[in-house]
């Protein structure tokens, strides 16, 4: 009779060997520690405690890590709840690790940090990853290609591991593309390439330094940075460089410091011989007759600091006055023309008032002598016949520079008394001439009184 039971692992032979394998099967397992279910050795590198452990090989536990497929909780919160550092930088989109969980929040950290791969494997692989490179602070805008113009891949620069960059990375492959060019920049700038460069090429063959405050203009344009930029090693030393000409050129001043510091006064960068000297920005302007004369009459042996800037010290040999008029030449004189002199006597202790503003010089300074000439009145003005030396040579006492005729008697005097402003017998509003027609000391009564009457009032005889 045919048996119509198709499924013999249901019977109670089959039932009890699946149990008994089951069971072998735990046994193994629990015996030989969960290894029958691992995919090869974690990782035994660390330098630094995480959760109890510095390297992954010292977690006891698959569940320390792996979760069970009915737990909310995913292996990344595993990582999370080890790695806190990381967790906290996932949080902000500005770190690295933050703007990787912004572009694939599903990846998990496994996608770049595999492990079960040996206990010297690297703990951090790429594969197809999209890294964004920007984040670390060196972007790969300007690395599309290597030396051998093939796109670059991570290990071109990270040969070992992706975590590692080592500094001779650089020369190998910039010695490849242009080997005079980068020993140069070497040379001059440090083999810290990363201390300047962040592969966005602000520096690299593009670089405009005219975008800058100091442009590079005539002869600096054909100077090498490292001639101005000496022993830079950072993008701080580059622009910390002094702007001004003097800190570069102050072993070229063959002045030795005579006119300052401020070389583009008189220099441009277009060529250092060819300069001119803008006098007007001195304390010495060049006005006049000055604008003409040549540096060496006045600067002499090129000499220019300490130069005097009074007249007297380069025209004393011109002084026609002899000293006379002392050694302010430019109380008189100016810059337009020696000759065309002018004097303000008014600056003197005989200031020109009435008739004396249009005497001519010479009638009092005589023979061309100007100092201690007399200042009193009678030195010029000699004594008149008519005052028969009545009066003294106090000649202001009387008379004035507006009108030398109409005098005014100050003195006093003798009988018979004339009162100032009085009538009669008084002789009030007589002038000198009246009673004194050709002498002081001759009064003539009778040119006015015919009689000795004194109430004539002086109208002749009765």
């Amino acid at each position: 009779m045919q048996n119509k039971n198709r499924f013999g692992c249901l019977t109670g032979t089959g039932i009890l060997a699946t149990l008994i394998t089951v069971f072998a099967i735990v046994g193994v397992a629990f015996a030989s520690g969960s290894d029958m279910f691992s995919a090869g050795d974690l990782n035994a590198q660390g330098d630094r405690p995480y959760g109890g452990v510095t390297a992954h090989a010292q977690i006891a536990e698959c569940k320390a890590c792996h979760t069970a497929p009915w737990e909310s909780a995913t292996m990344a919160d595993r990582c999370a709840n080890c790695h806190t550092d990381i967790a906290s930088q996932m949080r902000d989109v500005a770190q690295l690790h933050g703007e990787l969980y912004h572009r694939a929040p599903t990846l998990g950290c496994r996608h770049c940090h595999p492990d079960h791969r040996g206990a010297t494997a690297p703990l951090t692989a790429m594969n197809d990853a999209e890294f964004p490179h920007d984040s670390l602070g060196f972007s790969l805008a300007g690395h599309k290609r290597n030396a051998q113009n093939q796109p670059f891949t991570c290990k071109d620069c990270h040969t070992s591991d992706i975590t590692t960059f080592t500094p001779d990375t650089c020369q190998n492959c910039h010695t490849q593309i242009n080997l005079p060019f980068t020993k140069a920049h070497i040379l001059g700038f440090g083999t810290s390439c990363l201390a300047c460069h962040d592969g966005v090429d602000r520096y690299g063959d593009d670089f405009n330094h005219n975008n800058f405050t100091f442009q590079l203009i005539g002869k600096h344009m054909d100077v090498i940075c490292s001639n101005c930029h000496l022993n830079a090693r950072t993008i701080a030393d580059l622009q910390s460089l002094p702007q001004d000409c003097f800190s570069c050129h102050k072993k070229d001043d063959a002045h030795k410091g005579q006119f300052g510091t401020n070389c583009s006064a008189c220099h441009t960068p277009n060529g250092w011989g060819d300069a001119t000297f803008d006098h007007n920005l001195s304390a010495f302007k060049l006005l006049g007759k000055h604008a003409n004369v040549e540096c060496k009459q006045c600067h002499v042996n090129n000499v220019f600091k300490g130069t005097p800037t009074d007249c007297f010290s380069c025209h004393q040999k011109d002084d026609e006055h002899n000293g006379q008029f002392g050694t302010d030449c430019a109380a008189c004189h100016t810059p337009d023309d020696w000759d065309n002199a002018t004097f303000d006597h008014n600056r003197s202790n005989f200031p020109l008032t009435g008739g004396h503003t249009n005497l001519d010089c010479t009638r009092c300074h005589t023979n061309g002598q100007f100092k201690s000439t007399p200042t009193a009145c009678a030195s010029c003005h000699a004594d008149p016949a008519f005052h028969a030396g009545a009066f003294s040579t106090d000649c202001a006492s009387c008379h004035n520079t507006s009108n030398w005729n109409q005098a005014s008697f100050n003195l006093s005097h003798p009988e018979p008394f004339v009162e100032e402003g009085g009538s009669g017998v008084t002789h009030g509003g007589a002038t000198c001439l009246q009673c004194h027609p050709s002498s002081v000391r001759e009064a003539s009564c009778t040119a006015c009184h015919d009689s000795n009457n004194p109430g004539d009032g002086g109208g002749g005889s009765d």
